[in-house]
């Protein structure tokens, strides 16, 4: 396959690039302008059907990962079935993409990935570790040609309405991802509002902690310290953190033996089953009503251009990692997945539920969403006035000054507020970082999109995989802290280096 969706990027601009022009110009030439006006509206819906399919499969499995802490303590099962999705996504990347994509196209490999997440969710109503960590693991196999394919339809749909256009196809690609984030990243508002509606009726569980003990919360908080006090109703089973507890009476707390999420069991399966038909819809609507991508004329482009098998892409992948700029954006990679596995996982933990109560984390993770999702859109018409090296300094920024916040405040009951004003921060830089890690990589290595993204993917759930693990083994949050500073730093770093190598290459080109 062969990602032509930057072909024009203007910093990388050459001879070869003007041959393109005027072959793309020749390929629809005998278009009438109401048939090219026809097409893109079919491309938009195209996107727009695919981006609202994500946003059901995200509903159900972004919702449900981030449950699993409480819902399957057991053993850590939850936790470490988390794991196990990036460390099966991890290996996927390596082999699949290119061997699904090649076999069923790009849209039926769309279709194969998603059910392999509803095997995942379906498996949450018989939660064991010979059903979660199996499914866990179909899950991750079946997200790396997912994402894959998503990219590669995304840029490949843009690149052709940029021909009818007559555009550059960099801002239509940004454009276009732009609009799959903001409805990707609409996933935490619905999925936490059917979690909260759901497993937070009939119940009135409230938190009662004074200033002091609030102390042990924020950077302070550790995993496997005593949990603070805890007033709840008589007899209700509270989850913390630490584990779940048995609130008899107040002041006391006895460790709960066997026992998995502290609620009615039926609200569990009412869950599970809300989210199964949300990853089911998905499949259908993208198996019904997306075109291939032969629909627009791609594939006949591209049928010379060898396609990679397995072992060829394993092999593409770790050549591809020892190019320069691939090395280079390696840590501002793994930080992207750093930086969304710190989220959901210790700044919920330590700053949210250890100081506000587990009822709280829904509502944050929601306006957490919203800025999410309305940035991702935002920046993908911004970037067309001010280009990409302005977005991502403020991300860095943004996320800078959540980081000297979080280590040099401590939650009181007075300054819940902080908390919103942090998650809705680190909503806007994860948009940064989700619409224009992927763009950066497709301006990077045009023509190289199996491999680019192999590694993007691989890097990525390493970072993941790195906040899962330090979770599930008890490391505290001020050292988790720590380490988003190094990466954040360590990434920016590399990405400056390449911007300033790229603007070299672009002022050695003899202009046209």
């Amino acid at each position: 396959m062969d990602n032509q969706a930057y072909d024009h990027d203007m910093s990388v601009m050459n001879n070869n690039n003007a041959r393109k022009k005027e072959l793309e110009a020749t390929s629809t030439a005998d278009i009438s302008p109401e048939d090219a006006r026809i097409e893109k509206r079919r491309i938009y819906r195209n996107v727009f059907i695919i981006s609202f399919s994500f946003l059901l499969l995200f509903v159900a499995f972004e919702s449900m990962s981030k449950l699993q802490s409480s819902i399957n303590v057991v053993g850590g099962l939850g936790v470490w079935s988390n794991a196990m999705v990036y460390a099966s996504l991890i290996l996927s990347c390596m082999f699949l993409p290119s061997i699904m994509i090649d076999k069923l196209t790009v849209k039926w490999a769309l279709v194969v990935s998603v059910f392999c997440y509803s095997s995942y969710i379906a498996a949450q109503f018989y939660p064991e570790f010979y059903t979660l960590l199996p499914t866990a693991f179909v899950l991750g196999l079946g997200a790396a040609p997912m994402w894959s394919a998503k990219c590669t339809y995304l840029t490949q749909v843009a690149h052709r309405f940029a021909k009818l256009e007559g555009s550059d196809p960099e801002a239509i690609v940004v454009k276009f991802f732009g609009i799959f984030f903001f409805f990707f990243q609409c996933n935490a508002i619905l999925g936490n509002i059917i979690s909260t509606a759901v497993l937070s009726s009939g119940t009135s569980t409230y938190v009662e902690l004074t200033d002091e003990q609030m102390g042990r919360c924020g950077s302070n908080f550790c995993s496997q310290a005593p949990v603070p006090d805890i007033v709840t109703d008589e007899s209700l089973i509270a989850p913390t953190l630490g584990g779940l507890v048995n609130a008899t009476t107040e002041g006391e707390v006895d460790d709960v033996p066997n026992g998995n999420f502290a609620t009615d069991i039926s609200k569990i399966y009412i869950m599970a089953g809300i989210y199964l038909a949300c990853s089911v819809t998905a499949a259908i609507l993208i198996a019904l009503f997306v075109d291939p991508l032969h629909r627009f004329g791609i594939t006949d482009e591209k049928k010379d251009k060898e396609k990679l098998t397995g072992l060829q892409l394993l092999v593409a992948t770790f050549r591809h990692m020892v190019r320069k700029e691939q090395l280079l954006i390696i840590p501002l990679t793994f930080w992207s997945g750093i930086e969304q596995g710190f989220f959901g996982a210790d700044f919920t933990a330590g700053f949210v539920t250890c100081a506000y109560g587990v009822h709280t984390v829904g509502r944050v993770l929601i306006l957490f969403g919203v800025c999410d999702a309305l940035a991702s859109i935002g920046f993908g018409f911004i970037i067309k006035k001010v280009g990409r090296l302005p977005i991502f300094v403020l991300g860095a920024c943004i996320n800078g000054l959540v980081i000297i916040v979080m280590l040099t405040w401590t939650p009181t009951q007075s300054t819940l507020g902080v908390v919103y004003f942090l998650a809705a921060l680190w909503g806007v830089a994860d948009a940064i970082w989700q619409t224009q890690i992927n763009a950066l990589y497709g301006c990077l290595f045009a023509n190289e999109e199996e491999a680019a993204f192999s590694n993007y993917r691989l890097w990525e759930s390493m970072g993941f995989l790195f906040a899962f693990i330090t979770n599930a083994t008890g490391v505290c949050v001020f050292p988790k802290i720590i380490s988003t500073i190094v990466f954040l730093v360590l990434g920016m770093i590399g990405y400056f280096i390449v911007e300033y190598l790229e603007r070299g290459k672009s002022q050695s080109v003899t202009p046209i």
